[in-house]
């Protein structure tokens, strides 16, 4: 009894989450998706413009905090905060944004494996082909800064049209949407 209620009040929270509550969620998610890219951004101005080692370019949080940014917990965390989000926001998607949500949903669960081996790498010591440093798969090929501003921009990029799709919906998809993301219809005004 009590695990079919638990189930039952889950199951309505998640879809609140997806209708009347979808369009809060989205922008409190898009939120912490551009903190995090207020990161990003900070390190490549430190490196690519201030001129700082990379080892002493820790973005804005590294500052204050540089064991934060040293911290394998901390990469994985929000990688595991952006697949979560992701996919729990996915079902208030439809049509065309949805595919496009879709795809970020993919590229983030990539994104987040090569996190996962990063944090096994750190938490083991033992690290991919007996590099000095934990190393993720395609880190092999491209620097881990470069590599990780190329692993935001390739999982923003669909999202933001996802996003943009979402609130800008075909009338077949406006008439399939739960929630009040939609912004208004321009040919009805």
């Amino acid at each position: 009894m009590v695990d079919a209620q638990a189930h039952a009040h889950a199951h309505a929270a998640g879809n609140s989450l997806n209708k009347h509550q979808h369009k809060k969620a989205l922008f409190l998610f898009l939120l912490i998706v551009i903190a995090h890219w207020v990161e990003h951004i900070t390190q490549a101005v430190q490196i690519w413009v201030l001129d700082w080692p990379v080892p002493a370019a820790k973005g804005a949080l590294g500052l204050w905090w540089p064991w934060l940014v040293t911290s394998e917990v901390m990469h994985y965390g929000f990688a595991l905060i952006m697949l979560v989000g992701i996919f729990l926001l996915r079902k208030g998607f439809v049509g065309r944004s949805k595919k496009w949500w879709a795809i970020t949903l993919g590229l983030q669960f990539w994104h987040h494996l090569e996190h996962l081996l990063l944090i096994i790498q750190a938490s083991t010591g033992a690290y991919l082909l007996d590099k000095p440093v934990p190393t993720s798969v395609i880190q092999l090929i491209i620097p881990r800064v470069e590599l990780h501003l190329f692993y935001n921009t390739l999982v923003f990029i669909p999202m933001v049209i996802a996003m943009v799709m979402h609130m800008r919906p075909t009338p077949e998809e406006r008439s399939e949407m739960q929630c009040t993301c939609a912004l208004p219809d321009r040919a009805a005004a």
